[in-house]
């Protein structure tokens, strides 16, 4: 435990010597391990499982800024999907509850980070409170 402990930490700081001073909330999305942290104001907050795209339909990875909150939200390329929470962050990405929670941990989406709805609400209002302009959101392999 303490190991990951430390792992963490060690990324969390690699992490922030990469974004700019001026984020406080920073999430990290792993594709390979599904998890999506999240830093704020420079203190390691929560780690929460996520679902990225499944196979033909790639989460993009770099690092962005939030551009869009949408509190309720309705896919209109797929079938009015509820995206409610979602952070856009590039090109129609977003960060978003899901009601498909039993897919948390693997990947299933187009190409969207699913959230449970609770993490979702709870990511979102972060980034409301704190600005998009203060949120740096990276997304690796």
């Amino acid at each position: 435990m303490r190991t990951r402990l430390l792992a963490l930490a060690f990324s969390g700081l690699a992490l922030f010597a990469a974004a700019p001073s001026e984020a406080q909330v920073v999430a990290r999305i792993d594709r390979t391990t599904q998890t999506m942290r999240v830093w704020v104001d420079g203190s390691y907050a929560y780690e929460w499982p996520v679902s990225t795209g499944a196979r033909g339909h790639a989460t993009p990875t770099g690092s962005y800024r939030a551009q869009r909150l949408e509190k309720r939200y309705f896919s209109r390329k797929y079938d009015n999907a509820p995206m409610h929470n979602a952070v856009f962050f590039h090109r129609g990405y977003a960060i978003h509850g899901t009601s498909y929670v039993s897919t948390l941990g693997q990947p299933a989406s187009h190409g969207c980070v699913r959230l449970h709805p609770s993490n979702a609400a709870e990511f979102f209002e972060l980034v409301r409170s704190r600005g998009m302009g203060r949120t740096r959101i990276s997304i690796v392999r």
